[in-house]
């Protein structure tokens, strides 16, 4: 019998390699909600890919997917949201940072009917343990400002472990090109529009896996952008959606090579 999943576990992957079992194991692990665990690669030859696969074959919930709206991790994960069969999507990384056992949480706070639900390093409960001290200092000074000054519903719009609501997401469109700013667009895209955005207590660890790659210098212009669109008045569905870039093609279901493995 197949089981409808209830949630998608968005994962933007990049040369993982064998890493990447390590995090599957966590996710499959502590997710007990019906589920389906999506691996967006930007690459054929991505490292991630044959290890993937090796889960792929004992674990149908793992399918991985060729990111085809351009490289980088908003891409991927735009992909991601768009491949998504569920009616909630999480947005988690691969390193090791973000705690497993609150996607379900994040998820059932979705079902209850916010749009974002945040896992918060800055509210009581919360924590972050380890990362560089400067980006450590702007992501905690702009999660407190949108939160007493904007009133976004978070005290951390900047993570990206959120869950959201993929017909909102649809309704509103990505616009992010470059990075991790995500979360904070649908954060104040959510806010403008006065829909609900809750938070849960989260201990973000620094990567435990592999090497990070987010760039500040590069994707500062993008979080200042959606930092400041945060403020102001109440946008309309129409007004936000008259924003939106053109739609590329929808995704197709590209399976990580399961078919060569039934096969042989």
């Amino acid at each position: 019998m197949t089981i409808t999943a209830r949630v998608s576990v968005i994962i933007p992957v990049y040369n993982e390699g064998e890493s990447i079992v390590r995090c599957l194991d966590r996710i499959l692990r502590e997710v007990l909600l019906p589920a389906e665990v999506l691996l967006v690669h930007d690459m054929p030859e991505d490292t991630t890919v044959p290890y993937a696969q090796e889960v792929a074959r004992t674990d149908p919930r793992v399918r991985t997917v060729l990111n085809t709206y351009g490289r980088g991790p908003a891409n991927a994960i735009r992909f991601g949201i768009d491949s998504a069969a569920a009616p909630i999507a999480v947005v988690t990384m691969a390193d090791g940072s973000d705690d497993p056992r609150q996607i379900d949480d994040l998820a059932r706070l979705v079902d209850r009917g916010v749009v974002v639900a945040a896992a918060s390093r800055y509210m009581p409960g919360g924590q972050q343990v380890g990362g560089p001290r400067l980006k450590r200092m702007m992501s905690r000074w702009a999660g407190r400002t949108l939160h007493w000054f904007a009133r976004v519903g978070t005290c951390d719009a900047t993570n990206s472990f959120k869950a959201y609501d993929t017909d909102f997401v649809r309704m509103v469109g990505i616009e992010s090109r470059t990075g991790f700013e995500i979360g904070l667009e649908l954060t104040a895209k959510a806010n403008r529009l006065r829909l609900p955005v809750a938070e849960i207590p989260t201990i973000w660890l620094d990567r435990q896996l592999g090497e990070s790659r987010f760039d500040l210098g590069r994707f500062m212009p993008s979080y200042l952008k959606w930092y400041f669109f945060a403020f102001g008045r109440r946008l309309t569905a129409e007004r936000i959606m008259a924003r939106r870039p053109a739609v590329p093609p929808a995704p197709a279901d590209q399976t990580l090579e399961k078919e060569s493995s039934a096969s042989g």
